[in-house]
């Protein structure tokens, strides 16, 4: 029987097989558990979170920047708007070599020296913000071109973007202000407000005036849309859409059509003009002359046009109606009259013999009238009349500087009014407090004498001499002026009244009012030293005129504009309200060193006035050539302030 021969170990090579098969099967179990684990931990643990991943790169939010609001005046007149623009932007985070980029650039596209060097300066200002245009308001043309060549400029993109436009160019600029690109400041305030989200896609903020002053309002609400995209971030569909919420208008107290008469009766001169009607407190016109053009800023102002600006003597970016401060001159005469009269000092009959110059006790400087000779026998009613200096000399002796700071405080001197206008200046209502204050220094009584006259240490804004004015011819009711009247809903149409509020009544008696504005009617009529410029009116006007001085003349000189550096003559003032019996409008002009308030200020006043109640035509009034030799009289000056009006 043959005998089986193992020629091998197959119970060992089973034996091996089985703990090899045993040992793939659990590494594969492993492997499936890993991937399990791995499956339940994104599938179900991190569920939420890739799915928003997935969703967002599926989905784009894209803001939808809001209308800004109008500007409008009483009468419905545009003073900003918006329009729609393309615009060609380059992203510096995406492209390299920008200086190449806007070569190449400017093959398809005109790029002019100023567009480039307003977008550098916008890459200076706006580094760590997103795409900077470099030019605006592209033509179908250049657009058609750029589209061509797209693929050339990664990071340059052509968008429609919301402009705002200042129709009437440098009229009421100091009003309206302006818009510019958010800048990184911009950016921290608006965060800092928790307004920065309301903001994306915007690329303009308010920067002066009104734009600056209601931001809140004209801005509106930011919408947003939800677009599916594909791989290469091309928008596939919209999936909701919440619309943004255009911001309001806002319809002003001021009058364009004043406001144009009144810029231009000033013709090429320096100065201020501010109306108000004295029932309201609102703002008819708001002159500060020269003007810049807003429309300079949307795009962003290149640094030449902004030297310029900057660096022009007649330095048209000052407000000079609402930031520029002046001695008062004679205008401050009828206030010294009322504290006279309410604080029992003097009597509507009381006189004094005005031999031209006016000493104090046991001093012989003099301080000198503006009339050589004097005025004679001059009482409270002929001290406004003829702006006798002499007269108020001796009643600001008689009441003292505290006495007149503490009244002069009532009419809002030395204080902001409050307008709705960012960077109103406050003012000098001095006192001794003010001056140790200021200069650390003692008041000496000769410091009060100049005062009287409007002089010294004494200055104001047109804003505050404008109100003060309207307290007259309102007879004691302070209001804050403002320049809005209305804010209107862009979508319903609803308005909002920005309701004026008297801050306080002044309960003078009321023959103080009677006696002050019976002088103030003198002075336009035959006698007084503004009757020329109000001849022949065919309405009954209250005003006083005023010069004041801008450098100090020693004792002695006498005063010869000739012989000044034109930016060193007198300054012309005006304060005036009209219809007297029942006024409508009171207001402040200044016209800088153009000499006598009569001969220059005066009639540029009546220009207003004319136009405002009768819609009379406007031809300027040129300044005369020598500015103050047309004044009504040519004064030697007693030191710190003697007057020509």
């Amino acid at each position: 029987m043959p005998q089986f021969v193992e020629l091998k170990n197959l119970e060992g090579e089973r034996s091996e097989f089985r703990r090899r098969t045993a040992i793939a099967a659990i590494f594969v179990l492993v492997l499936f558990g890993l991937l399990l684990a791995r499956f339940v931990f994104l599938q179900v643990m991190k569920h939420e979170y890739y799915y928003t991943q997935a969703e967002a790169n599926r989905i784009s939010l894209v803001p939808i920047v809001p209308n800004r609001g109008l500007i409008l005046d009483r009468h419905g007149t545009v003073l900003a708007h918006n329009f729609t623009a393309y615009t060609l932007e380059i992203n510096p985070t995406v492209v390299r070599d920008l200086d190449a980029t806007i070569e190449s650039l400017s093959q398809l596209i005109e790029i002019a020296p100023k567009d480039r060097r307003r977008f550098k300066r916008l890459l200076d200002e706006s580094r760590k913000l997103g795409a900077i245009p470099i030019r605006t308001r592209l033509s179908e043309a250049e657009i058609a071109r750029f589209a061509a060549n797209r693929y050339r400029f990664p990071g340059v993109e052509i968008n429609a973007r919301l402009f705002r436009r200042y129709p009437n160019g440098t009229l009421a600029s100091h009003v309206v202000g302006y818009i510019g690109r958010i800048n990184q400041k911009d950016m921290e305030t608006l965060e800092a407000d928790g307004r920065l989200s309301n903001y994306r896609g915007s690329e303009h903020i308010g920067k002066t005036g009104l734009e600056q002053m209601y931001e809140r309002e004209l801005h509106g609400t930011t919408g947003m849309e939800q677009v599916e995209v594909d791989s290469g971030g091309r928008a596939v569909r919209t999936l909701s859409r919440t619309p943004p919420v255009s911001g309001n208008n806002l319809q002003l107290h001021l009058d364009l059509r004043l406001q144009e008469a009144a810029e231009a009766a000033f013709g090429s001169r320096r100065g201020a003009l501010v109306a108000i009607d004295p029932s309201t407190g609102g703002v008819l016109a708001f002159v500060s002359r020269p003007g810049f053009d807003p429309n300079l800023f949307i795009d962003g102002i290149d640094p030449t046009t902004w030297h310029e600006l900057n660096t022009h003597p007649d330095r048209p970016m000052v407000n000079r109606a609402l930031s520029g401060q002046y001695p008062p001159g004679s205008t401050y005469k009828p206030f010294m009259a009322l504290a006279a009269l309410e604080l029992g000092r003097r009597t509507p009959q009381y006189a004094i013999n005005d031999p031209g110059f006016f000493t104090l006790p046991g001093n012989s400087h003099q301080y000198r009238d503006w009339k050589p000779g004097g005025h004679g026998s001059v009482n409270l009613h002929q001290s406004i009349v003829i702006s006798c200096d002499t007269y108020y000399y001796q009643l600001a002796f008689d009441l003292g500087i505290d006495t007149i700071s503490n009244f002069m405080r009532q009419f809002g001197f030395g204080a902001r009014t409050g307008v709705d206008l960012e960077g109103e200046a406050i003012g000098i209502n001095p006192s001794q407090e003010w001056k140790q204050r200021r200069f650390r220094q003692k008041w000496y009584v000769g410091d009060t004498i100049s005062i009287g006259i409007g002089q010294g240490y004494n200055v104001m804004t047109l804003l505050q001499m404008a109100n003060a004015t309207a307290i007259i011819a309102n007879k004691g009711t302070v209001w804050r002026p403002h320049l809005v009247n209305l804010v209107q809903d862009a979508t319903s149409r609803a308005q909002r009244a920005v309701l004026a509020q008297p801050l306080r009544r002044l309960d003078f008696k009321p023959d103080s009012w009677a006696v002050v504005q019976a002088a103030m009617i003198g002075v336009t009529t035959p006698g007084g030293t503004g009757h020329r410029a109000f001849a022949d009116a065919k309405y009954i006007v209250g005003g006083k005129t005023g010069t004041s001085q801008v450098v100090a003349i020693k004792q002695g000189q006498k005063y010869d504009a000739s012989r000044l550096d034109e930016r060193h003559r007198d300054h012309a003032l005006f304060i005036a309200y009209a219809p007297a019996d029942n006024p409508t409008i009171a207001l402040a002009v200044l016209v800088e060193n153009a000499g006598g308030g009569g001969a220059n200020a005066a009639p540029l006043a009546r220009t207003v006035i004319d136009f405002f109640l009768f819609g009379k035509p406007v031809t300027p009034i040129d300044a005369p050539a020598i500015p103050g030799a047309a004044a009504n009289g040519a004064a030697s000056n007693g030191g710190a302030g003697a007057e020509r009006n």
